[in-house]
């Protein structure tokens, strides 16, 4: 009886085992403090929100999804080194929802070297989109064509003079080319263009300078604090020029950092709005929110949820096994998916999913208006 009761409790630390193992590990690093710490927790509840709900009802093919989180900071560097860790590691079988561009194409190369997919980045650059990268799938509109939009928006309200201000990186490089296009398009130059440091931003020579210029519009492409610091600054010199930044600054988080100064503010969106139910992607996210007891989703939310759709929609496409090339085949598989009123499409030639863009506005309520 001892022997049979040895080998019962053998059995069972068997089966505990592999059911601890009966996980599917998917890898994220974000700036989870630092300067955009407020969108990337929103993006990231959005996300959990309907991961949540996958695992709640049993997973994917019988595994529970375990998102494995590393804080980066939004540092380049530390990114790397964490997207590093996750894959050599901890084994993960994809990463997920990385926030920034030059954080994202630090982690480019690890990509390419160890063969694992990158899913929904937050972050809408050209160089994630064109050239194609075999192991990045994008599941939101390119920053170039937000810039674009707005200011063809501006114009076409009757605003003539326009002034940018972009942060000194690759991202603010790559909204500064989207605006060339539009003004471009409507035959208008920008009364000046003037850029900040990512890192140790000053802006007590740019905010005079907007306020001189008499301008009635600031194209402001930053991220979190440093677009924050910058139209506190402007507000300051006495500009009451219109302010638009850009989606990834989208977030509830971001408006209550701008306090007095949020009202007005215009910021690009990838998304459908997020209080029309109608949209049933939105009524889908409010649903799983109000369960959790929030009020609803905001837009950085919707971007994560979408995002998770996606990621669940591959995994379970992959099969019972799904290792990283299976994700990856999965994901070049996907035509025309729908993920709740949007289509999604990917194919070895195209790794971008959506081309969604809208504007809204913040209203008095601190909440965003379409």
């Amino acid at each position: 009886m001892k022997q049979v009761g040895r080998w019962a409790a053998v059995a069972l630390g068997l089966w505990v085992s592999l059911a601890a193992q009966a996980q599917i590990l998917i890898g994220q690093t974000a700036g989870f403090s630092g300067a955009v710490a407020a969108g990337v927790k929103e993006t990231t509840d959005g996300a959990k929100l309907y991961l949540d709900a996958i695992n709640a009802q049993g997973g994917v093919n019988g595994q529970k999804i375990e998102l494995v989180q590393m804080d980066d900071k939004f540092d380049p560097k530390l990114a790397a080194e964490n997207a590093k860790v996750l894959i050599t590691e901890k084994n993960v079988a994809a990463l997920f929802l990385s926030r920034g561009t030059p954080t994202t194409q630090a982690i480019m190369p690890l990509l390419e070297q160890y063969k694992v997919p990158l899913i929904g980045p937050s972050s809408g650059a050209m160089v994630l989109h064109k050239p194609v990268h075999p192991w990045v799938f994008n599941v939101r509109a390119t920053y170039q064509r937000e810039a674009e939009r707005a200011v063809q928006h501006l114009s076409l309200i009757g605003i003539e003079r326009i002034g940018v201000i972009h942060v000194d990186d690759s991202f603010g490089a790559d909204l500064l080319e989207g605006a060339k296009k539009g003004f471009a398009a409507v035959a208008k130059n920008p009364v000046f263009v003037e850029k900040y440091d990512r890192a140790k931003w000053d802006f007590s020579k740019i905010a005079p300078l907007v306020a001189s210029s008499d301008v009635q519009a600031v194209l402001f492409m930053g991220s979190g604090n440093g677009v924050v610091d910058g139209v506190t600054a402007i507000r300051k010199a006495g500009s009451r020029a219109q302010i638009v930044t850009f989606s990834n600054n989208a977030s509830g988080g971001f408006v209550k950092s701008l306090k007095e100064n949020a009202r007005g503010v215009i910021v690009t969106q990838v998304f459908p709005y997020e209080r029309s139910l109608a949209a049933p992607i939105v009524k889908e996210a409010h649903d799983y929110a109000v369960a959790k007891g929030l009020e609803g989703v905001t837009p950085a939310m919707l971007e994560g949820y979408a995002a998770a759709k996606v990621m669940v929609i591959a995994l379970k496409r992959a099969g019972a096994s799904p290792s990283r090339q299976k994700i990856q085949q999965a994901l070049e598989s996907m035509s025309k998916v729908d993920i709740g009123g949007l289509e999604v499409s990917f194919s070895p030639t195209d790794h971008t999913g959506l081309e969604f863009v809208d504007l809204s506005i913040i209203g008095q309520d601190g909440k965003f208006r379409r």
